[in-house]
C-alpha cells in the first residue's frame, strides 16, 4: 500500500491536526483527498485503489469521532488532474501500451473515455473549488461525504 496515503500522510496529518482543532472549540472542517480509485476498482491500480478507498474508510470513521466536536470530515474524490502526476511518459504509456512513445495528445485521447464529459481530466482549480466549498460555511451542513471531482467518471 503507498505509504503516504494512509500510513503516511493522510493519517499522521489528521492525528497532528485534530488536538488542536478540537482545543479551539469552535468546530470546523477536515477536507481530505482521495480519488476516483477511492469509490471504485482499476486494473493494474491494487496498491493505489486499496490505499484510497483506506482514505475514504478513514475520513468515515473520523466522521463519527469528530461530530460531537461539530468537526465535519469529507473526502474529494478527484479523477484524472492535470498535474505531473499524470502529465509523464509512464502515464501516457500506461494508458497508451500500444504505442510505443506515446504523445500527450494520444494520452488525452485515451484519458477522456473515463469521464462522461468532453474532457480528458480535471483541472487542479476543480479540484481546489470543491475543497473550498466543503471547508466553507456553505458547506456547514456537510460531512462525512466523497464529494466526486470526476467529470462524471463514477457515472459510467
Amino acid at each position: 500500500m503507498p505509504r503516504s496515503n494512509l500510513t503516511g500522510g493522510v493519517f499522521h496529518t489528521c492525528k497532528a491536526a485534530i488536538p488542536y482543532v478540537i482545543a479551539g472549540g469552535r468546530g470546523g472542517s477536515i477536507v481530505i483527498t482521495s480519488s476516483d480509485a477511492g469509490v471504485k476498482g482499476f486494473a493494474r491500480f491494487g496498491h493505489y485503489v486499496a490505499s484510497k478507498h483506506a482514505v475514504i474508510g478513514l475520513m468515515r470513521t473520523l466522521t463519527m469521532e469528530l461530530a460531537p466536536h461539530s468537526i465535519r470530515v469529507n473526502v474529494v474524490a478527484p479523477t484524472n488532474c492535470n498535474t505531473d502526476m499524470i502529465q509523464n511518459d509512464a502515464v501516457y504509456r500506461l494508458f497508451r501500451p500500444d504505442l510505443e512513445s506515446p504523445t500527450p495528445e494520444e494520452f488525452a485521447e485515451a484519458s477522456s473515455t473515463l469521464l462522461a464529459l468532453p474532457q480528458p481530466w480535471v483541472e487542479p482549480a476543480d479540484v481546489s473549488n470543491a475543497v473550498v466549498f466543503l471547508a466553507s460555511d456553505e458547506g456547514r451542513m456537510i460531512t462525512g461525504v466523497t464529494l466526486p471531482v470526476d467529470g462524471g467518471s463514477a457515472a459510467i
